[in-house]
């Protein structure tokens, strides 16, 4: 059978807000076709499948509410995470 996954995730070195990065992949068959990224803040293509769905979702309302997940998805949980991680070390 064939794979289709989508991977989030959040990257941060300190409790700085403006170093977080949230990543959005999704990948077919362990291939990565395309990826939001809010540092870059729209939608990279890297398969031909991927650029056609980049440009379109680039275009449309699903760049304006990725851009939101930084802050929903991250900075909620970096104080959560950086004092666990604290506790343990």
């Amino acid at each position: 059978g064939f794979r289709h996954y989508t991977v989030a995730d959040c990257e941060f070195n300190s409790s700085k807000l403006n170093d977080i990065e949230y990543t959005q992949s999704y990948y077919y068959n362990k291939l990565e076709y395309v990826r939001f990224s809010s540092s870059v803040g729209k939608y990279v293509g890297y398969t031909e499948y991927g650029i056609k769905n980049a440009e379109r979702w680039n275009n449309g309302p699903e760049a304006i509410a990725r851009r939101g997940e930084e802050e929903r998805y991250c900075f909620h949980n970096v104080g959560i995470d950086v004092e666990a991680d604290l506790t343990k070390s």
